[in-house]
């Protein structure tokens, strides 16, 4: 679904990567965690096309970003969905106008199609439909992110983009939108790409992990292979004391 070769990112004279190489399979949810500064977000937004980088490509659905005309990069923008670490929701909207807006970029449709839309999405985040009629300040951090989450939704896309979900949230609201986003992934055949330092989020629901560290991908592999990997790192945290409260030791 998602194949990266030959990646440099810089800004100025500080290269995040360098040579990075990666393979997001279609219907996987993958777990991309790093040290702070190995650039875990700035990947994600490299392959979105947020952050140009200095070399390498980048493709997604076989079609390589770099050599797509302006038209072609917005139809290929409808089949992915993103959510952003602070939810990134429009403060002056309410939820159900923030669900509506990727659909008034790329479809005419009519008010009533784009309400009813919007509900249904609510509903596949858990969101009760009243709160369509809300506004972000509202709302919980939960909330917030769940009604991000129905907005990343709303295209009905086939990958989805996810930066930290969880931040933020209590263990019990993180394993409540963990579970979330497996049954969703399961049940649409959703292809997830999850920036996360949740070591619970990487422990429940990602079937492989991929490691940022020395401005490459260190290991992509299912965790029982990632908590074999000798590094550093790697062994720090997820065989340190946190490892073991999250029963990554398990």
């Amino acid at each position: 679904m998602v194949k990266v070769r030959g990646l440099k990112t810089a800004f100025g004279p500080h290269v995040v990567h360098d040579g990075l190489d990666l393979d997001v399979k279609r219907g996987e949810i993958l777990g991309v965690v790093g040290g702070s500064g190995t650039g875990k977000s700035v990947l994600l937004k490299a392959i979105i096309g947020l952050l140009k980088p200095e070399a390498g490509t980048i493709e997604i659905n076989g079609q390589d970003r770099a050599a797509m005309t302006d038209e072609e990069d917005r139809l290929s923008r409808r089949d992915w969905g993103v959510l952003f670490q602070d939810g990134a929701l429009f403060s002056s909207l309410t939820v159900g106008q923030n669900i509506q807006v990727p659909l008034r970029e790329h479809f005419h449709m009519s008010h009533s199609l784009m309400k009813d839309l919007a509900l249904s999405k609510l509903q596949m985040a858990g969101l009760s439909l009243d709160t369509a009629a809300k506004f972000p300040s509202d709302l919980s951090g939960g909330m917030r992110k769940r009604a991000a989450l129905a907005r990343s939704l709303a295209l009905d896309p086939d990958l989805l983009f996810l930066d930290e979900p969880t931040a933020g949230l209590d263990p019990i609201g993180a394993a409540a939108f963990d579970e979330l986003v497996q049954e969703l992934s399961r049940s649409l055949g959703l292809t997830v790409f999850l920036v996360t330092h949740d070591l619970d989020t990487l422990v429940r629901v990602c079937d492989r992990i991929a490691v940022l560290g020395d401005k490459k991908i260190l290991i992509n592999a299912p965790l029982k292979e990632v908590m074999a990997y000798d590094h550093p790192w790697v062994q720090e945290y997820f065989h340190g004391p946190r490892a073991r409260a999250a029963g990554a030791q398990d």
